[in-house]
């Protein structure tokens, strides 16, 4: 299997599978003298890892980051620091139940990725899904935790912002309340009617799709290139290539559709000899470089593949028949895609950062 990486002078890999011994990745293109330290991952890894709540699945992983490589400790230093070279990452499973997929190894499960898989490479890990796993995008928030220690001084902040058919109210939004509920929702009468919304989603065995809105404040100006570099062109493809992720838009995205020419417009006046933007439907970012404002990327997640209702399905051998998953699923992947997407946020903006200074000093 190819394309296990993402970025160009920042550039992550990662490996392992949902039910396997351990996942992680290894960073290239650190830069050296970074103090970097496990606890700097851990806290990120934190925000994802799951049955934190009712709301995700209870499978109980500790996602502990161990650093393989790639960091020096000794009394000039005043603590571990990165040295340039490639730094690995690994978080072991422990807490895999491979049985409650043994009814299915021989089905499709509708929405996933069971057909596809088997259909390109011949073979499949049914256990929990295998590389096609969300598990995995817990080495992409250990990567984008040091990310962030490349780009530091740049504010990066996610939030969900509608659950199901329900959305925020953006006149409640307050970025203090994402911590004081299970949803990162910025908004607490959305996070409390969110919760019995759910709790009838999840006593149904069912699921529900999400949005994610991702914020980086402090980006400067000039960052991306015009053509094949796109700044929104990356951050599109770094949230599209997340699990279960079916759109991506930036700024206003697909409402700018409606808008007339002068409503789209982002007008500009000279304030402390800076100019300033009256608006941001662009979303931060203007023929592919980043204007100065705050970058806004929202992205679809779909509804979890994996239910407890019966669904039609055909087995690999050709049979028509039906499929129940059991075990253990999150009603709303999107809940745990807020630090996903940020890290993915971090990331492109830690390789664009260092393409910039390589390119314009």
């Amino acid at each position: 299997m190819s394309h296990n990486s993402f970025g160009h002078l920042f550039r992550m890999t990662t490996f392992g599978e949902s039910h396997g011994a351990a996942l992680g990745c290894v960073v290239d293109g650190c830069p050296p003298g970074i103090a970097l330290a496990e606890a700097d991952i851990q806290v990120f890894l934190d925000k994802r890892k799951p049955g934190q709540s009712r709301f995700t699945t209870q499978r109980r992983e500790p996602d502990q980051v161990r650093i393989l490589s790639g960091t020096f400790e000794d009394d000039r230093t005043g603590g571990p620091v990165t040295t340039g070279t490639p730094i690995c990452l690994m978080i072991e499973n422990v807490d895999q139940r491979s049985k409650d997929y043994s009814d299915i190894r021989d089905k499709f499960r509708p929405g996933h990725a069971d057909f596809t898989y088997l259909a390109k490479y011949g073979v499949r890990d049914y256990r929990g899904g295998g590389r096609s796993s969300a598990r995995e995008t817990a080495a992409r928030v250990a990567a984008g935790a040091i990310a962030r220690r490349v780009v530091a001084g740049i504010a990066i902040r996610g939030a969900l912002v509608q659950v199901g058919p329900h959305k925020v109210n953006r006149d409640n939004w307050d970025w203090a309340e994402c911590t004081q509920n299970p949803f990162f929702c910025p908004d607490r009468q959305a996070a409390e009617q969110w919760e019995g919304y759910l709790d009838g989603i999840r006593k149904a065995g069912s699921s529900c799709g999400a949005v994610i809105e991702i914020v980086a404040s402090g980006v400067p100006a000039g960052w991306g290139a015009p053509i094949y570099g796109k700044l929104d062109q990356e951050l599109a493809s770094a949230m599209m290539s997340i699990n279960a992720v079916k759109g991506v838009e930036i700024g206003a995205g697909f409402a700018s559709a409606a808008f007339t020419g002068e409503e789209n417009a982002d007008e500009m006046r000279m304030v402390d000899g800076m100019p300033k933007f009256s608006s941001n439907h662009a979303g931060g970012i203007l023929g592919g470089i980043s204007s100065g404002q705050e970058i806004v990327v929202r992205f679809a997640v779909k509804p979890t593949s994996s239910i407890l209702t019966p669904r039609k399905t055909v087995t690999a051998s050709g049979e028509d028949t039906e499929i129940v998953t059991k075990g253990r699923h999150d009603p709303c992947v999107g809940i745990r895609a807020v630090p996903v997407g940020e890290a993915m946020m971090a990331i492109v903006l830690a390789d664009q950062f260092l393409r910039h200074r390589g390119q314009v000093g």
